[in-house]
Formats: structure tokens, sequence, C-alpha cells
């Protein structure tokens, strides 16, 4: 008997080394899995891509049964399967965080009793607050499986701990302890050679090479070249409204987005500007508007971002709104989730 089918559903993002898909298997409807998909990768990217492949792999099924890690389904040459995380990113969350704080913190410690590390929780988003408001942790492509309770993985444990207090400080810095005060600002011997040489060469290599620059040229790009390109569509009378936002634009900066309602094709729409005023351009059959009929400009710039996460949110809350977002993020331009820094 042959393994159920994947079945696709939205593709949460997408980079050099994997393509990330929510969906179901064939047999299932009901449950959410997540695919790390890697049988569709240029050339060039396959090696790397394959090595944290084999580190996800490893570390998601060392903490295989600890409330709050995903279970992984399997894994093969189209990638790797897991259950999709319940639960809401953690800066979207505004969790009740002290409680939030104690589960991550046994979550932590039930990884280390494994000789677990997971090496890439500084990031907000890679923390989850579920349902029942505990916390769960997300992207194990860094984790490492340690042989021995040696120097290295008390080192890399203590680091897991204090990226946790960072966390801490960043939502509820008033329940810092004066211990964990201590913590944050006693970098390990480690984490203080890294960010004094291999960062800069890291930084060189993603946001230079891969294209993973957030930080460059954030100017204000609609007040810049907005009033042109709305002259440009307002000139052709099958646009009937369009609306502006800005996105990450790996290594130049930031780019506009352009929507635009209108019965155009993708193609005959995109030809009515010059690329280099407007980066993406998408055509929609209707754009999400306000009760007073005004563009949800806010909206759209969450679909410009790829920011799904907010966009399940708003679409739980308002399902007459989901009904007009939908096909819009369907069809969106934008595929990375590359947050600019203010």
């Amino acid at each position: 008997m042959s393994e159920p089918q994947f079945i696709p559903v939205t593709v949460l993002k997408r980079d050099p080394f994997s393509e990330t898909v929510t969906g179901h298997l064939s047999d299932a409807p009901e449950r959410k899995l997540a695919l790390r998909k890697l049988d569709e990768l240029p050339w060039w990217s396959w090696p790397v891509a394959r090595y944290l492949a084999r580190r996800e792999v490893r570390g998601l099924r060392a903490v295989k049964g600890i409330e709050g890690c995903p279970e992984l389904i399997r894994y093969d040459r189209e990638g790797i399967l897991r259950d999709c995380s319940e639960g809401t990113p953690l800066p979207l969350s505004s969790p009740s965080f002290a409680a939030f704080s104690r589960d991550a913190q046994r979550l932590l410690r039930e990884m280390m009793r494994l000789f677990f590390t997971h090496n890439d929780i500084a990031k907000p988003q890679n923390w989850l607050q579920r349902p029942d408001g505990g916390a769960a942790v997300i992207d194990f492509q860094l984790a490492s499986v340690h042989r021995l309770r040696g120097p290295l993985f008390r080192t890399m444990a203590r680091e897991d701990l204090r990226h946790l207090l960072k966390q801490k400080r960043a939502y509820a810095p008033d329940l810092l302890t004066p211990s964990e005060h201590a913590m944050l600002n006693r970098k390990a011997l480690p984490s203080r050679i890294w960010m004094a040489t291999a960062k800069k060469l890291y930084n060189f290599v993603t946001r230079r090479l891969l294209d993973w620059s957030d930080g460059e040229g954030t100017e204000d790009r609609i007040e810049r070249d907005g009033d042109q390109i709305a002259r440009l569509l307002e000139a052709d009378g099958r646009i009937r409204a369009h609306a502006l936002a800005t996105y990450a634009q790996p290594g130049k900066g930031v780019g506009i987005y352009t929507f635009a309602e209108t019965d155009l094709s993708q193609g005959a729409l995109r030809a009515l500007l010059p690329e280099a005023l407007s980066e993406k351009v998408q055509a929609v059959t209707a754009l999400p508007r306000d009760a007073g009929g005004a563009a949800r400009v806010d909206v759209l710039a969450l679909v410009a971002a790829n920011r799904l996460d907010e966009l399940e949110l708003l679409q739980a809350r308002d399902p007459a709104l989901a009904e007009t977002l939908a096909p819009v993020i369907a069809g969106r331009q934008n595929l990375t989730d590359r947050i600019l820094r203010k």
C-alpha cells in the first residue's frame, strides 16, 4: 500500500535552501502539516540544504514527545514533513509572559535532559504561544544533538537560556531577576568570538551572496515614487483602483509592491509600469476594503511582506475580509519573510 500523498495548500516562504508549504495528507485533511520541500532546489544549494535538513531531522527525532516541539512525520527526497505547530508567533501573541516564560523554561529543560540545544531561539518568530498559553518552538535547522554533557553542550545550553531571557527582556523586562540580568550581560566566550569574527563572514554570505539583506535603502519609496505610479495606472481606464505597499527587497533595500484592481492579466499589468518604479505588481479582482470603501492598505502591507501569521489572525477574526483576501494571498508575488530592521 502506497504512502498517503501530501496535498499542498499554502506556500509560506521560499529561499534557495527550501520551500515551506502547509497542507495535509490525502487521507487526513483535518490535520494541518508543514512540508519543507527539498526536491526542486537549485543545484548549487543542494549540499547545504541537505546538510541543514539532516540536522533538522536529527533534532526533531531527538525531541519527539516533548510538549511544544513539532512531530516529524517523514523524511524523504521530497523533503521534511512535520506537524504544523499550533500557536501564535511571540511578536504577535502578547502573552502573559510570566506563564509563557515558565513553560518555555520547562521546554528548554526537557530538551537539555536529552543533550539537545536549539541554537536559534534568539529569533522571537521561532517561539510560539500555544492556544493553551504554553510555549512551543519551531525551526530546527541549526539544532545540535550532543553525545556528552561536556563544555560545548553546557555552553550552547546556556546560550539557549540566555536567548530566552532576551525575549523576556523585550516583552516583560520587569520580570527579569538580578541573576537573569547578569546572565544577559555575560555572553559566552564562543559567542563573543563568533560576533567578532565569523559573524562578519556570515553577514557577507547571507546579505551579499544570498541576497538576505534586510536593512539597506529603507527610505520611503512610496513618498518618492508613489505619485508617478498612480499617474501611470490612473491613465489606463482598465484599472479600477490601486494601492501601494513596501517590502524588504533582498540585497537592494525596499521595493514597492503595487496592487491593482483590474481584469487585466498579470503580464498586461506588469507592462504598464517600469520595473524601476514597482518591483512587484499583482492584479486582483477586488481589493480588501474597510466599511467606508477605502482600500485596506494595512492588510495589503502584510501581504506584500509575506506576513502570513498576522494575515491568518485577521482572517479568523473577520470572515468577510477573509473572503476577499484569500485570492489576494494566494496570488502574492513575494515569498520571503525578511523583516526590515528599524
